[in-house]
């Protein structure tokens, strides 16, 4: 039976800060930390999606948590193919994201920011999350295939968001691809019978790794502000349902990383502790 680790897709996020789940006066940003790997084993880092993680906090993360503790590292917006504003680039690269110059560059910049996390042991995955236009295709291929070359050597994941990955017909073909390129799938639980669910398909294809994420159940996915899109308390029903999809996920890879991104108020963590309760039965 692999590891299963629990957690969320933040400990910094603005409504998880000031739900009360951290006690009172705890605002430093070390102390959250250490407060938040007291009592999770996993966390995601999101803030990399929106700026280059730097080595410098990454080596403060890895020293301010126990041995055991992982991250997982959200990828760059401009390496998953979203629209990257210029004023996002670092400075002194041109303002052009498409320019192949300054995708290398980014790419040398986010290896640079993991690196101290990898040489502690503290790099769970990087978590490839692409946008809802990436769609089956030669050139999605293509795509996949260079970030595999770029990613060699690192725990990897992805998240698909739109559902044509994983529709019946298509998802062997789905899997056999992130299995060539070494890539865990990311199973995902979402508000169903919306156009752009996923359904809650649990494929095996990295033996090292599999990733589930919880995003809530709101109907306003895909619409609305953030708040909007990830409000849902998760009740004991809606967790058992992953219980057993979980195990069996345990039982064919050696670990399996467990987030939830509800991220409204302390519904995150809440939803994490409950759902470890769940599996340790």
């Amino acid at each position: 039976m692999g590891e299963i680790l629990v957690g969320t897709c933040s400990w910094t996020d603005r409504m998880l800060v000031g739900s009360g789940w951290y006690p009172t006066g705890w605002r430093d940003a070390e102390k959250r930390l250490r407060y938040y790997a007291g009592r999770f084993r996993i966390v995601e880092v999101d803030a990399s999606y929106y700026a280059l993680p730097s080595e410098r906090n990454s080596g403060l993360w890895a020293e301010r948590t126990p041995d055991g503790f992982v991250f997982d590292v959200k990828a760059f917006s401009l390496l998953t193919g979203h629209r990257t504003r210029p004023s996002l680039l670092p400075d002194g690269l041109p303002a052009d994201a498409g320019d192949p110059r300054v995708l290398d560059e980014v790419w040398a910049r986010f290896a640079a920011g993991v690196e101290p996390l990898r040489r502690a042991g503290r790099l769970g995955a990087v978590l490839f999350q692409f946008p809802p236009w990436f769609r089956p295709g030669p050139r999605s291929r293509d795509f996949l295939e260079q970030c595999a070359a770029r990613t060699a050597g690192w725990p990897v994941s992805v998240e698909f968001r739109h559902p044509d990955w994983w529709r019946e017909d298509q998802r062997d073909g789905t899997a056999g691809l992130l299995r060539q390129c070494g890539f865990a799938a990311v199973a995902v639980d979402m508000a169903p019978s919306l156009p752009a669910s996923l359904p809650p398909v649990t494929p095996v294809t990295c033996p090292r790794l599999s990733v589930v994420r919880f995003h809530g159940r709101s109907a306003a996915w895909g619409t609305g502000s953030k708040e909007d899109r990830f409000r849902h308390r998760y009740d004991d029903a809606e967790l058992r349902e992953w219980v057993p999809r979980v195990h069996r996920l345990a039982e064919r890879t050696e670990r399996v990383h467990v987030l939830f991104n509800n991220c409204c108020g302390d519904a995150s963590v809440r939803a994490a502790e409950r759902m470890r309760d769940l599996l340790d039965r």
